[in-house]
């Protein structure tokens, strides 16, 4: 399997393991407690078996800035959460700020 397919399965296991916790009810729910757990075990996992041929700084780059940026438009999504042009103008430096990463120091 692909690092990066490896790595992107990783991101959207983090999505979905943040995106849970606000389920939790401070981990009172059991099946979104569960969704937690395992969402992230199967992301650091994922992220471990991708280390092996990405670099780290490459990796953790993609991983931190993609998965923050889709984690936000979930909470926009499922969550109502607002939606104005700080958001976006976020997201946008996020995604930025990972190109810039792979484009220069990350990868060298």
């Amino acid at each position: 399997m692909s690092a990066y397919l490896l790595l992107a399965i990783s991101i959207l296991s983090e999505v979905i393991g943040s995106s849970l916790l606000k389920l939790t009810n401070g981990f009172k729910k059991v099946i979104p407690t569960l969704g937690v757990i395992i969402g992230y075990a199967s992301a650091f996992y994922g992220l471990s078996l991708a280390l092996k041929s990405i670099p780290l700084g490459t990796a953790y780059a993609i991983w931190s800035g993609v998965g923050t940026a889709l984690t936000a438009i979930v909470g926009i999504i499922f969550y109502k959460e607002r939606f104005n042009r700080h958001t976006v103008i976020g997201v946008g430096l996020i995604i930025a700020g990972v190109i810039l990463l792979n484009m220069g120091g990350a990868n060298k």
